[in-house]
């Protein structure tokens, strides 16, 4: 892509449409999702990471994954990932490329068991975002930008409050984002788009 290409794919607007999808991501649509119970209650934005194999940056095993179609056969980490039901609302890959896989008015099941400031259940209330990682090995810079564009589009659309790590919401079984992610290059947006993280 040319310079002029990448500027202006940086100043494309994204909005989030009627029926939740941001039509300028690409879209892969997972069956793993199922209706809110209280619709307009979306206040809580949850980051995950997820690398598939473990460590490893690279193919459609993610994808797979969320999809339902990922083969449990195709290499011995996958085993343990048979009939597991998982999806997020957003993926952003290392090159921060950004995909959507559940439309933001229903719920994806990327929490599990999790409590929020005395709610369980988190994705009732939350969208989630994973991003390609290991937490141990810093995310890019072009992640943390394409994080930055999603939360403006989100706050835009949703009367989002709160931000929080998967480990902030399963304390003891869950470790994700992980330490490498930095939350404090984070702050300054999430002050100004009224986003707290109150841990």
């Amino acid at each position: 892509m040319t310079r002029a290409g990448r500027s202006v794919a940086r100043h494309i607007v994204m909005r989030v449409d009627a029926q939740g999808w941001i039509p300028t991501l690409r879209q892969l649509r997972s069956p793993h999702a199922d209706a809110r119970p209280a619709p307009g209650l979306v206040d809580l934005l949850l980051i995950h990471h997820i690398s598939l194999p473990p460590g490893t940056f690279a193919g459609d095993a993610i994808e797979r994954l969320f999809l339902g179609t990922l083969d449990p056969h195709a290499h011995p980490a996958f085993a343990v990932l048979e009939g597991v039901r998982v999806s997020a609302h957003f993926l952003i890959r290392r090159d921060g490329r950004t995909t959507q896989f559940v439309s933001c008015a229903d719920r994806a099941w990327h929490a599990g068991a999790s409590h929020f400031l005395g709610r369980e259940r988190c994705n009732d209330f939350s969208l989630g975002v994973e991003l390609e990682g290991t937490g141990d090995i810093p995310y890019t810079v072009r992640q943390y930008a394409s994080l930055g564009r999603l939360l403006r589009c989100l706050c835009g659309a949703y009367p989002l409050a709160w931000i929080a790590g998967h480990s902030d919401v399963a304390p003891g079984r869950k470790v994700d984002p992980g330490p490498s992610f930095d939350w404090d290059r984070l702050a300054p947006q999430l002050l100004e788009l009224g986003l707290q993280r109150p841990f």
